[in-house]
């Protein structure tokens, strides 16, 4: 049986919420007053204490919240959500003492679910793909970013994109699709990643951008990933045809990646656990959102923290994604990744809470996304059933989320 229930209100013009307590950004502690909160059409119209509504507001439909807690709804700006089969036996492997490295130099990691993903048809991916986005949905999540890169070619990374595209047509919840073509070597392409790379910049990247398949680019720059050179000429593709970018940096050593993304005003560089401080200044002097991935560093057991500090101490804001994958993130819960953030990366819950709402919103970098509550903004919340923020990164698995609206209409309800 569904652990939810799907919502079939559909919204009215003018919404009062009562009686519920906002969770302020950069909480740390304290005590949190009651307040209402006026939606008008998809955007909140008025915002203050309660029982202070304007009068236009008096006779509109009315959800009392009995003093609930709300946040924005979480957003999860990081995912490759759509795949095909599962990597378990890797995992296995690298209990065994085997390193990620030496799993993917063998033709397993990425190659193994590109394999997986190229023979899997598209409503079969896209309903893996539905079982993974009602987990997080569950969970308050009402944006997501999607990734391709499990298709290496032409025809699967359009399958890929259009189950993105999809997800978001089926369930209320944003989708934003980013096209990872530059994710791993195919295997027709060994020995040859130039070759490739002219194929994901002059044929993949502009058809799919052209089919409207393609919000944002990204592009894997490690050892067993691309060259400094080679992500570059993927960042002037797109940013030529006006595409956001962002990229997988400094995850298993230091590439320089993240600068070479601040040169190009990405959105964010992601992973980041051999980041320097001279990347960290370069992404603040762009204006980039470091986006942290506990679970991939935990699957992994890696040891090699993020320079938490550093990204503290040039203002660089943090955020966090479940990197939801088969091979180093199997992960369908990001108040878990909150707590991870907590416990691996002392990240304190204030922290951990703007990690997955607005500086998640603008790692999306999304107009429509803003992970904030404030008047003008989209209608976007989760409503709790905890009595203190810092339960959401302390409980695990224990589900608190009571409903989740989005644009103004109820997108989820719990069933308890």
């Amino acid at each position: 049986m569904s652990s939810f229930q799907e919502a079939s209100a559909q919204p009215s013009d003018r919404i009062l919420w009562k009686n519920l307590r906002i969770v302020p950004p950069g909480w740390q502690s304290g005590p949190i007053p009651l307040c209402d909160l006026a939606v008008e059409g998809q955007r909140i119209a008025w915002l203050g204490d309660a029982g202070g509504a304007p009068a236009g507001f008096q006779n509109a439909q009315q959800h009392d919240l009995g003093g609930a807690l709300v946040t924005p709804g979480l957003i999860d700006c990081h995912t490759h959500l759509v795949h095909g089969g599962q990597r378990a036996d890797e995992f296995a492997l690298r209990l065994a003492g085997a390193s990620y490295e030496d799993i993917a130099r063998q033709g397993g990691g990425i190659v193994s679910s590109v394999r997986a993903t190229r023979a899997a048809d598209e409503d079969s991916l896209f309903q893996q793909a539905l079982t993974r986005l009602d987990a997080l949905r569950a969970e308050g999540v009402t944006a997501i970013e999607i990734k391709s890169g499990y298709g290496l070619d032409l025809e699967t990374e359009r399958k890929m994109l259009r189950v993105a595209r999809r997800l978001g047509e089926a369930r209320p919840v944003t989708v934003r699709t980013t096209f990872l073509g530059a994710h791993a070597l195919p295997p027709e392409y060994t020995d040859r990643a130039d070759d490739y790379i002219d194929l994901v910049c002059n044929t993949l990247l502009p058809t799919l951008h052209d089919e409207g398949l393609i919000d944002a680019v990204d592009v894997f720059c490690e050892s067993i990933g691309f060259s400094l050179t080679q992500a570059e000429r993927v960042l002037q593709a797109a940013t030529q045809r006006g595409l956001a970018v962002k990229m997988h940096a400094e995850q298993l050593s230091l590439m320089g990646g993240a600068a070479l993304a601040a040169q190009y005003g990405a959105l964010s560089a992601d992973h980041l656990e051999w980041l320097d401080e001279a990347g960290v200044q370069a992404m603040r002097h762009a204006g980039m959102v470091a986006v942290l991935l506990p679970g991939a560093y935990y699957f992994l057991r890696d040891t090699h923290l993020p320079p938490i500090d550093l990204l503290r101490r040039h203002g660089v804001p943090m955020a966090l994604a479940t990197d939801c994958n088969p091979g180093t993130s199997p992960a369908t819960s990001l108040l878990l990744m909150m707590n991870m953030a907590c416990t691996l990366f002392h990240l304190t819950v204030g922290e951990a809470l703007d990690g997955v709402t607005r500086h998640a919103a603008d790692a999306l970098g999304c107009a429509g996304v803003s992970g904030r509550l404030a008047v003008g903004h989209p209608a976007d919340f989760a409503v709790w059933d905890v009595d203190s923020p810092a339960e959401l990164a302390y409980w695990m698995g224990l589900p608190r989320c009571r409903m989740s609206v989005r644009r103004g209409s109820i997108a989820f309800q719990s069933a308890r």
